[in-house]
């Protein structure tokens, strides 16, 4: 029974088939015009100052040209310390935020961000603004069906961490609440009744402010509350 329901797909597409005109050589798509090139960036790092990046650079150079990738760029920072700052990282999310360009090329996952919290929040930002991330070593591409899967996961897991965070902050100040301990900045130490009397004998702000060590804001909204 499905053997011959095949059949009869098949007779029916190749009937469908020969009622369409023949493309002429000006009718058929051109290759630029059947795939618009993507424009993409690299982004290295090595751990310490006498290691190179050339073999990373190989390696996604090779990549991109498989996958007919156009690179505009690459960063590249050189640190030596997971909590050294990485300007080249930085600069990328900056031009991400621009939309300069599609995809970003890693050699690995760890190459990218400093942490496992960061990673997952740098991946949030990537799908926020439709960016994909291709990894050489992990074989990890978000255009793909199974890439986008993990997509999906990575962002599920950020905000479940978010959550996890504000919940805590939430107890630490229920608990501080409790046992009565004060929330916010410390309160003002200014005798407010000295404060109206010297405003009375005709100081001005700058003055009263200066005479008892705290900013004009903090005397104005004494004086406000007065």
């Amino acid at each position: 029974m499905n053997l011959c329901l095949l059949r009869k797909s098949q007779n029916a597409l190749q009937g469908f088939m020969t009622t369409l005109p023949e493309l002429s050589g000006d009718d058929r798509p051109q290759g630029d015009e059947q795939m618009e090139i993507k424009r993409a960036v690299l982004y290295l790092r090595v751990s310490t100052l006498d290691q190179h990046p050339e073999t990373q650079l190989h390696d996604l150079e090779q990549l991109a040209s498989q996958r007919g990738l156009e690179i505009i760029e690459v960063y590249e920072d050189r640190i030596t310390s997971a909590s050294a700052s990485r300007p080249g990282l930085d600069r990328m999310m900056a031009d991400a935020q621009r939309g300069k360009f599609s995809v970003v090329l890693v050699w690995a996952c760890d190459r990218l961000a400093r942490s496992v919290m960061h990673f997952l929040q740098v991946l949030d930002e990537f799908g926020r603004l439709k960016i994909e991330f291709i990894s050489f070593r992990e074989q990890i591409d978000t255009a793909g069906a199974l890439g986008r899967a993990v997509l999906v996961i990575v962002g599920a897991i950020a905000e479940l961490e978010r959550s996890i965070i504000k919940e805590r902050v939430k107890a630490g100040l229920r608990r501080a609440k409790l046992e009565g301990r004060h929330i916010g900045r410390p309160r003002l130490q200014v005798d407010r009744e000295a404060v109206v009397e010297d405003r009375v004998r005709g100081m001005s702000l700058n003055e009263i402010a200066r005479k008892h060590q705290v900013s004009k804001g903090s005397i104005y909204k004494l004086l406000k509350e007065a």
